[in-house]
């Protein structure tokens, strides 16, 4: 039984989930979007969030800790000078995932894990949709449904007050 067990093992030991982890959170860094199973990137998010928030505050101390969790140099320059500055007004929730499916060869479910402000296309407004076309007409339906307009009525004159 799993009482009191909140973090997901993968099936792995704790070294290779902590360098499977690490070298995913590097990829998500440099590349901004990865695909992998979705069980890996629920776990990834609870990895890679923390490591985020604290980038948002440049000091040496905050390098350092996140240094040790990705070693990679590369990976924390990004993380620090390019990331941060994005997410600086965001609270929380850097990550998305989206959920592609099955993969054939074990049935797994699949997904794509992002940096939300990295997706150029959920950041567009979402545009009004055009009213949908049938083949029918609906003119007549439409010029029945408005109400004619009431004819004005004319204003009442105020009676001039007593002073």
């Amino acid at each position: 039984m799993r009482h009191g067990c909140k973090i997901n093992h993968l099936s792995r030991t704790h070294a290779h989930r902590v360098a499977m982890l690490s070298n995913m959170a590097t990829s998500l860094i440099l590349e901004k979007r990865i695909e992998t199973t979705l069980a890996k990137a629920k776990a990834l998010r609870v990895y890679v969030e923390p490591l985020i928030n604290r980038s948002k505050e440049d000091t040496t101390n905050n390098r350092r800790v996140v240094f040790s969790y990705l070693h990679s140099k590369e990976a924390v320059n990004e993380l620090f000078r390019e990331i941060s500055q994005k997410v600086a007004n965001r609270p929380g929730g850097y990550t998305r995932i989206l959920k592609t499916g099955i993969r054939h060869g074990d049935n797994s479910a699949m997904a794509i894990i992002e940096l939300v402000d990295y997706n150029e296309n959920m950041l567009k407004p979402i545009a009004e949709k055009k009213a949908k076309t049938t083949r029918r007409s609906r003119a007549k339906k439409a010029e029945t449904a408005e109400a004619p307009v009431a004819a004005e009525t004319p204003a009442v004159e105020e009676t001039p007050k007593a002073e």
